[in-house]
């Protein structure tokens, strides 16, 4: 059984911690050091039908459009669970970077959602970020709210989930690499 050892993994969070920059807009990032090349560490992150191995809550996804992988323009539908509530969205990749940046931005929520690869020594610093490109719909407001404890309690899983999908995301690179 695998232990994790946080002084190998620093975490870094984002703008929802006291004393940064803040607005109205949901945001947050969280950083991890994993020992993997970039490349690795991007592959596994673009392969959208097996997201669900990382994701707390997204289940995987496919390619839309005659789409085979990331490039940027290209949409895919995202599937999600939590708890009995499951729903799919739509997603168009706005990064297609291999090895530095994939992002997508997610047409329901209105948030972007990236992964930023920077090689450290050894190993790969992943950031995963989102952010609101545009105010959150009112259908995703109204869903939110009725479906997924409201928006406060959701972004607050939101943000434990990012740093759950990363952890992860190390397991799969580290054990597979």
């Amino acid at each position: 059984m695998r232990s994790t050892s946080w002084t190998l993994s620093p975490v870094l969070y984002g703008p929802h911690m006291p004393g940064t920059a803040s607005s109205s807009a949901p945001g947050d990032s969280v950083t991890v050091r994993i020992a993997a090349p970039a490349e690795r560490l991007y592959d596994i992150v673009t392969d959208i039908a097996a997201m669900g191995r990382l994701s707390p809550e997204c289940t995987g996804g496919r390619w839309l459009g005659g789409a085979t992988g990331p490039a940027v323009g290209a949409r895919f539908r995202g599937t999600n669970r939590r708890g009995i509530a499951r729903w799919s969205t739509t997603n168009e990749v706005v990064v297609a970077d291999a090895g530095r940046e994939f992002a997508f931005e997610t047409q329901q929520s209105g948030m972007r959602w990236t992964y930023r690869f920077e090689p450290d020594g050894d190993g790969t610093l992943v950031t995963e970020e989102r952010a609101a490109f545009r105010p959150r719909p009112l259908l995703a407001r109204a869903f939110t709210k009725l479906a997924l404890g409201g928006s406060e309690d959701h972004d607050d899983e939101l943000r434990a989930g990012m740093l759950a999908t990363l952890e992860r995301l190390r397991a799969v690179a580290e054990d597979d690499g």
